[in-house]
């Protein structure tokens, strides 16, 4: 059997490249005569270099500033063939670099600034078309740090005026209002009830700068809101957003891999009711469906962290099955420190119960 392995990352506790190494290892080891290819994915968000970076590019680091003023050092891919950046907003703005848990001073304070550097070093690399994965972000500064970062408004469009910009995210989430960066994910980077408003107050101001660069209202766009507006700065900038686990799809081949396969084995740190909307898991069994076993369709199997679908849940969906991690760790303790090793103990196990 022809089996491809293709998982997002498990939150903070894995990586998509080590994930699909651990499943590889796991399922080998029960089914040595299938044929495994991995393809670890991303949606844009943490993981977007690393998963491109296994396959193609150079990768490059800079030391820039973190969320919060601190060096960090981050990196970003140029494919020089096709004069291509790759820049992972949260290597130098992610939650995971603030030093603990979020708070509502952090949620104020973090700032985009250390993006506009990468952007910044990979234009001058000679790239001329850059691709930006959102996601993670700690940020909810709407990109001001980023636009900073490259001068200020007008300095920051004429550095790119000639470079097409491509925002790679899968959230769709306008700027501003009851849907927008503050109001929904303002909370998960700290912020209470009043920092929400602050930020909402403040993103609502800067949104007229935003709007004047591009000429336009930009608030409304989808994906505005991304990575706590720094989407609605690069779409001012004349970027265009596209779905970040499509980006990553094309960029790795990945439906000529579905199609050549009997079998996708995908997963990720929850799957829960939002991995249907559009993210990793869900694009990959949308072409498992189409395109794979040569276009008479391929079986797709989760496996994650946590499951909390009922099964009547995840077989309405068309995949044939879900497995969690805890179910066989014991305890989310263990799932998460020993996650590596459980998730191939979980593979393998999966593995075996398939017969010949």
């Amino acid at each position: 059997m022809h089996v491809l392995i293709a998982p997002d990352s498990f939150g903070d506790t894995m990586s998509a490249v080590a994930a699909a190494q651990a499943i590889a290892r796991g399922w080998g080891s029960a089914r040595p005569s299938d044929v495994l290819v991995t393809a670890p994915q991303s949606d844009g968000g943490p993981g977007f270099v690393d998963v491109l970076a296994s396959r193609f590019g150079t990768v490059v680091t800079e030391d820039v500033h973190g969320p919060l003023g601190a060096g960090v050092t981050a990196r970003w891919l140029h494919d020089a063939d096709s004069a291509t950046a790759y820049v992972e907003c949260a290597q130098a703005c992610g939650l995971h670099q603030l030093g603990g848990r979020p708070t509502p001073r952090t949620a104020v304070s973090a700032t985009t600034h250390g993006v506009g550097e990468l952007v910044r070093a990979a234009v001058a690399a000679g790239a001329r078309r850059l691709v930006v994965g959102l996601g993670g972000s700690a940020t909810t500064d709407g990109g001001a740090g980023l636009v900073d970062a490259l001068g200020g408004p007008e300095a920051a469009a004429r550095l790119v005026r000639d470079v097409e910009i491509v925002v790679a995210s899968d959230v769709e989430n306008p700027l501003l209002g009851p849907l927008g960066a503050a109001a929904v994910f303002g909370p998960q980077k700290g912020a209470d009830p009043d920092t929400v408003e602050l930020l909402e107050r403040r993103l609502a101001e800067w949104a007229s700068v935003l709007s004047g660069i591009a000429g336009r209202d930009i608030t409304g766009d989808a994906g505005a809101g991304a990575a706590g507006g720094l989407g609605a700065a690069l779409i001012a900038l004349g970027g265009t957003r596209v779905s970040g686990a499509t980006v990553v799809a094309e960029a790795t081949g990945l439906e000529a891999e579905v199609a050549a396969s009997d079998l996708v084995v995908t997963g990720e740190g929850k799957f829960d009711s939002q991995t249907l909307r559009g993210k990793v898991v869900s694009a990959l069994h949308s072409l498992a469906k189409t395109v794979g076993a040569g276009g008479a369709g391929a079986t797709t199997l989760v496996l994650a962290g946590q499951v909390t679908l009922t099964p009547e849940e995840i077989a309405a969906a068309g995949i044939a099955g879900a497995h969690a991690i805890v179910d066989v760790a014991g305890s989310v303790e263990v799932a998460m420190k020993d996650a590596e090793n459980q998730l191939g103990r979980l593979a393998a196990g999966v593995a075996a119960s398939m017969g010949d």
